[in-house]
Order: C-alpha cells, then structure tokens, then sequence
C-alpha cells in the first residue's frame, strides 16, 4: 500500500485520468472504489478523493466515466466561442510584449513538436496558447467556467488526436499576429472561426467513431 496520503490521492487521480485518455475507461463506464483499490494499491480513501477531484473537473458523473452527448459538446463550444473570441479582443488591446513572445513560443514549439509526433506535448503547447489568451480576459468568472470546459477537452483532444487537425498551428499563428498587430476585431473573428472549426472537427470524429 502507498503511505502517503497526498501521492496516494495523486497516484489515484493519475491511474484514473490516463486510462480514461487511452481509452480504457469508456464512457459510461461504472468506478468501484474497492477494484480500483485493489488495482491500484491503496486503500479507498484516496480512490474517493481522486474521483471527487474528477467530478469537480467535469470527467466523472455518479461516478460514472462522463460521456458527453454531441449536444453537450456543441453547448461547451458555444460558450467557448463567446468568451475566448472575447478574450481574443482583450488579448489584443492589453497583451503585454513579454506575453506576446510567450505566444509566438507555444507556436513554434507546437510545430516542432508536430513533426516528432508528441501528441500529449502537443495538446499542452497549443493550450498554453490559449491559456494566454484566456488569461487577459481579467474575469475570474470566465476563466473559472472556461477552466472547466477545458477538463473535457483535454480528455477528448488527446483520446483523438484533435490536435492534429490540419491547419490548427497556422490558425493559432493568424491569431497571434493580429493579437500582436493590436487588431481587436480581427482577432475575436479568427477565434471564432478557429473554435467553429475544433467544434466539427471534434463532432465529425467522434461520430465516425461511434463516440457518442
């Protein structure tokens, strides 16, 4: 058995979240406390402080692996759209010159990462990209909300490689230079059309899939 409390909960937290990224945890699918305890190595308590940290993040429901519906996606794009095209536009009148090289980095790691085909690295380079952007919304509320919709596409965008999908970079790299050209209005458009095309990107795998 794991002793210590904390990497006990962290081992769980970690143990689950991955085999729901690879795939080995379905939607749907039940968690049993006592399994997991025994799958894992520790006692219960930490299995049900693990699962309340991924309820809280929005990948468990009932204790059950979160599916969400195509509905449900198109809802947490929606919402997206609205407050990231918004960060965008703030991001573009109030970025500081040290975060805008900041974002150019995330760009060219993305694309150096590309060619290796790390997929996980990936996905992190492009949401610190938007992480930047999200940030200069300066609205607790809004970060929070985005910060849980987030969760599940963390979930879904390594499961399918989301981050792969044609042009994202070149996207990201459009966005960046109205960002750094100070044009607000073109910026909260290229956001838009960006997170449009994640949303039927995301919809049309998923359905081919069989998915949700």
């Amino acid at each position: 058995m794991v002793s210590n409390k904390m990497n006990a909960q962290q081992l769980a937290y970690d143990y689950i979240q991955e085999r729901m990224l690879d795939g080995t945890y379905k939607g749907g699918m039940k968690l049993v406390e006592e399994r997991l305890a025994d799958e894992i190595g520790v006692s219960r308590t930490p299995i049900r402080e693990a699962i309340k940290r991924l309820e809280q993040e929005g990948l468990i429901k009932n204790k059950k692996i979160y599916s969400p519906t195509a509905q449900d996606l198109i809802y947490i794009y929606e919402m997206r759209i609205v407050l990231e095209s918004f960060a965008a536009k703030r991001a573009a009148k109030n970025m500081s010159a040290e975060k805008i090289i900041e974002l150019e980095n995330t760009i060219k790691e993305a694309r150096s990462l590309l060619k290796e085909g790390h997929s996980k690295k990936i996905y992190n380079a492009n949401q610190r990209f938007h992480d930047l952007i999200i940030s200069e919304c300066q609205n607790p509320l809004m970060v929070e909300r985005l910060e849980k919709a987030q969760t599940i596409f963390y979930l879904f965008s390594l499961r399918l490689d989301i981050y792969n999908r044609p042009h994202l970079i070149d996207e990201h790299e459009e966005i960046y230079k109205a960002i750094k050209d100070k044009n607000e209005e073109l910026a909260g458009e290229l956001m838009t059309n960006h997170l449009y095309k994640d949303m039927n990107f995301t919809l049309e795998t998923l359905g081919r899939k069989g998915q949700y």
